[in-house]
């Protein structure tokens, strides 16, 4: 336990930077969930505005460092990557 005042005024910061980078974090895991289950229902035209929010909202948390970078390009890398393959298998004609 702290002793001294300022170390257990950095636990109090600690304590509130902590609950506010679980929120985002959990906004973000948020949106990459609802533009993956738009994707699977190949309802692609949601989908569209779904993996762009998804996208803007792994930047800003990548930027505010409340997830790494790496994180946040391999997030939207793989997002990308089932929207482009939902995208282009609704493209395609079947085989006949």
């Amino acid at each position: 336990m702290a002793h001294t005042k300022s170390a257990k005024k950095s636990i109090r910061i600690t304590k509130r930077r902590r609950a506010h980078n679980r929120s985002l974090r959990g906004a973000v895991k948020t949106y990459i969930s609802k533009a993956e289950d738009l994707i699977v229902e190949k309802n692609l035209d949601v989908a569209k505005d779904a993996v762009r929010q998804a996208s803007i909202a792994l930047d800003k948390a990548a930027q505010k460092k409340i997830i790494h970078s790496n994180n946040a390009a391999r997030h939207k890398s793989r997002l990308m990557k089932k929207f482009n393959s939902a995208f282009t298998a609704k493209d395609q004609k079947p085989a006949t």
